[in-house]
């Protein structure tokens, strides 16, 4: 080999090198870019929820994102989404971002749907408006929004109820739906879930007490204002069976508050008991219209299942022990009764 053509391959070599570091240089480059912008963890440390509102763009969502500083550089996240499409598919729903999550799992969770369920639980919740606002706290939809489908007439009758004992359709439990259910879409899933509780042999119980589901939730609701414990649910139940089934006023303390819609009151005296309402158990016999809160599953199977005994009447124990002294007779209840309003009285309690 001559020193001329040594050089030449020296040369060559050296291009083929050099070419061989430019490529690497730009290929790094790019890898790195593509790293960032696809692969590298985004969040910013804290596990947190993406909630994209239904009819949400993909600019209402960089809002959401920048506002609550859920991500450590939005710019890359906006150039994967620009490349994967994420504005045609945008999905609305509850997305949980968990710490060490890059930008294209995010997008294909968004895309995907695969949004975080929530979890309801209700229970002894009073009025309309408490629950709508409880449901829109968990919930996409406001309060107006559930509360004008909570008061819709034809609704409520397309599932077999009035306005009056609606509230008898939802059966207190945690149950899991996905944040964007809609008021409608929840109504649905609340009513498969009554036809589910009701099973034949509940409702043949029922029928025994010559009563209706919605009925029995009534009473239900009633037996669990006055039980503090639930051991007592059953007694309490056959009390107030006893008391239907013989044309006796209820009498019940909690449908008085209820119907004076003041649940601060510890005594129920003479002013509280002339309030005109269809739910003052004092001045209308039989149940009230409709149930005074949700009752619990347990005070719904205690009426099924109620104690069979021949109390008449009730009153707190003056211990204050949350237990009641029951009676069959009114002699006997005046005693009980005497004994808890000395009580009170020396507690100087009067309303």
């Amino acid at each position: 080999m001559t020193t001329e053509t040594s050089k030449e391959v020296k040369k060559s070599t050296k291009i083929v090198w050099a070419a061989i570091l430019i490529l690497l240089v730009v290929g790094a480059f790019y890898g790195l870019k593509l790293y960032k912008v696809y692969f590298a963890p985004n969040i910013t440390g804290k596990e947190q929820y993406l909630y994209i509102k239904t009819g949400s763009t993909i600019d209402d969502v960089y809002k959401e994102i920048k506002s609550k500083d859920m991500l450590l550089d939005v710019g890359s996240f906006s150039q994967a989404a620009a490349k994967m499409d994420l504005d045609e598919r945008l999905k609305p729903g509850r997305y949980k971002l968990a710490k060490g999550m890059n930008n294209r799992s995010l997008i294909n969770l968004i895309k995907a749907g695969n949004q975080e369920p929530v979890k309801l639980k209700f229970h002894n919740i009073r009025k309309k408006e408490e629950f709508a606002a409880y449901l829109s706290k968990s919930l996409e939809a406001d309060s107006l929004t559930f509360l004008k489908v909570l008061d819709s007439a034809a609704l409520v009758e397309k599932y077999g109820f009035t306005l009056d004992n609606s509230y008898t359709m939802f059966i207190p439990n945690t149950y899991e739906m996905y944040w964007n259910t809609s008021p409608l879409e929840f109504f649905d899933r609340m009513q498969k879930e009554y036809t589910k509780f009701w099973n034949t042999e509940r409702k043949q119980k029922a029928s025994a007490l010559n009563m209706t589901p919605q009925q029995v939730t009534i009473l239900a609701s009633i037996v669990d204002a006055e039980a503090l414990y639930d051991k007592e649910m059953p007694s309490i139940a056959g009390l107030y069976l006893n008391r239907l089934n013989k044309g006796i006023l209820l009498q019940a303390d909690p449908t008085v508050i209820f119907a004076n819609g003041d649940f601060t009151v510890k005594r129920v005296t003479g002013p509280l008991l002339r309030v005109e309402s269809k739910y003052n158990t004092y001045k209308y016999a039989g149940l009230p219209p409709g149930p005074i809160m949700m009752p619990s599953i347990n005070a719904i199977d205690a009426v099924l299942n109620h104690e069979h005994n021949n109390y008449i009447y009730m009153c707190a124990k003056a211990d204050f022990s949350g237990y009641h002294a029951f009676a069959e007779t009114k002699a006997e209840h005046e005693v009980n009764a005497k004994a808890y309003r000395a009580a009170l009285d020396q507690r100087k309690i009067f309303k």
